[in-house]
């Protein structure tokens, strides 16, 4: 027996001649807010409010940015705002620092093995040069 799997889950069905239920209630709702604004304040005296709120309806159902819902970005951006924060500072070293330290472990390793050198120890003294100089050049 075979079922039909549903597609599109994502979609949301248009309600409202080309409006989805959400976009139709955000620009019902600001309409209706721009007109009790309009009535209580006057023209002058509203004109700002009302454009602030016609703009932030017409954000809400027809600005999707990168594909995504702009209530979405009002969401992350009001979670950012209030949501505590921690910030952590590494002091970094400079270059002329961790060149001393590498010349010194080097040196270190150098006196270590000078006594004592077999091919082994030399094969692996090469093998390590060689892996400081391939992190040298990842560094520039």
């Amino acid at each position: 027996m075979q079922f039909k799997v549903p597609q599109f889950l994502e979609i949301e069905d248009k309600i409202f001649g080309p409006f989805t239920f959400k976009e139709f209630v955000y620009l019902a709702g600001g309409a209706g807010l721009c007109f009790i604004l309009y009535r209580l304040l006057g023209v002058w005296f509203g004109s700002i409010p009302i454009v602030l709120v016609a703009g932030l309806s017409l954000a809400l159902t027809f600005y999707r940015p990168n594909d995504k819902p702009f209530i979405n970005m009002l969401e992350s951006m009001f979670k950012y705002g209030f949501q505590n924060k921690l910030y952590i500072w590494k002091r970094k070293k400079g270059r002329v620092q961790e060149k001393k330290e590498a010349v010194v472990k080097v040196q270190e390793f150098y006196q270590v093995q000078s006594a004592r050198l077999s091919p082994s120890k030399l094969r692996d003294l090469a093998w390590s040069l060689d892996v400081l100089d391939l992190k040298k050049g990842s560094e520039n």
